[in-house]
């Protein structure tokens, strides 16, 4: 499989607040994750998720919009990023759905890459 971009996560200081806002302003609806996290759900395929809101406090994050890559293997993306001159900004860790990390490209950008737990 190859390596799709195919999630984009908000960072927002109040997850409430944020899903109220994309609610009424874009008509989204949110997988709930207990609080910590809310999944923006796909119109276009139910069930599934195009991508996230993460309530990270300001002062900690670095980004507002996080690209993800989905890959079959977390390792070997992992290996050819840091081989083509990636930094490692964010160790490979598990979450609830399996691995990732997050890395900076040359030019600045923060990209995150996951595998999926299927």
């Amino acid at each position: 499989m190859a390596n799709v971009l195919d999630y984009v996560e908000l960072a927002v200081d109040d997850l409430e607040q944020a899903k109220a806002f994309y609610g009424t302003a874009l008509g989204w609806t949110f997988n709930d994750y207990g609080g910590e996290y809310a999944g923006i759900q796909d119109p276009r395929n139910p069930g599934q998720e195009v991508g996230g809101l993460n309530p990270v406090p300001a002062s900690s994050r670095g980004e507002g919009v996080l690209a993800l890559v989905r890959t079959a293997d977390a390792e070997a993306a992992l290996a050819t990023v840091q081989g083509a001159g990636g930094q490692i900004r964010a160790e490979l860790h598990e979450y609830p759905g399996g691995r990732r990390f997050t890395f900076v490209d040359p030019w600045g950008n923060i990209l995150g890459v996951y595998e999926p737990t299927e």
